[in-house]
C-alpha cells in the first residue's frame, strides 16, 4: 500500500523503468480494452499504483481478500518486469541489487497466489459441488429403497386381505 501511495503521488520516477513495458503494452490496451483509455506511461504507471493501493486496502481489511491477492498478484508482475531487469544490468551491484528485488516480489508473487487460494478453512465450491452432489445422490437412494420397502409391504398386505374370507 505504501508504494501504491508513493507511486501515486510520483509516477514519474517510476516512468523511465516501465516506458520500454508500456510501450509493448499500450497497443493492446488500445486494441482490446478501449481506444480512448490513456496509455502513455505516467497514466499506466498510476493506474497501477491505484490498483495496488486498492488492492492492498481490501487485502488489509479482509474485503474480498481473494480477488484483491489475486489482483495484486497481477499488479506484481509488471512492477517487477519494469522495476527489477537484472538481467539487463552491466555493473555487478546494480545486477546484485535488482535480483535480490526480483526474488523479493517472486516471493511475494507466491504468497499472492496462495491467498488467492486459501479459502479461510472454509469448504471451497468444488468441494462443496461434490459434496451436494453427494449428498443429493444419498438422499435418491434412500427414497428408491424406502418406496421400495413400502411396495413390499402394499404387497403384503393385499395379499393377506385376499386370504381372509370376508
Amino acid at each position: 500500500m505504501v508504494s501504491g501511495v508513493r507511486n501515486l503521488q510520483n509516477p514519474g520516477r517510476l516512468v523511465p523503468a516501465a516506458k520500454p513495458l508500456t510501450d509493448r503494452v499500450a497497443p493492446l490496451i488500445q486494441k482490446n480494452v478501449h481506444s480512448r483509455f490513456p496509455t502513455d506511461a505516467e497514466t499506466l504507471v498510476r493506474a497501477n499504483a491505484a490498483t495496488q493501493l486498492i488492492g492492498g486496502l481490501m487485502l488489509a481489511t479482509g474485503k474480498f481478500t481473494r480477488p484483491a491477492a489475486l489482483i495484486l498478484a497481477g499488479t506484481l508482475v509488471p512492477a517487477t518486469a519494469a522495476g527489477h531487469p537484472f538481467w539487463n544490468n552491466d555493473d555487478p551491484a546494480a545486477r546484485n541489487n535488482n535480483q535480490v528485488h526480483f526474488l523479493k516480489n517472486l516471493g511475494l508473487f507466491g504468497g499472492l497466489l496462495l491467498a488467492a487460494a486459501d479459502t479461510e478453512g472454509k469448504p471451497g465450491m468444488r468441494w462443496r459441488a461434490g459434496h451436494r452432489i453427494g449428498h443429493s445422490r444419498r438422499s435418491v437412494q434412500r427414497a428408491v429403497r424406502t418406496a421400495r420397502r413400502e411396495a413390499k409391504i402394499a404387497v403384503r398386505s393385499a395379499a393377506t386381505a385376499r386370504r381372509i374370507p370376508g
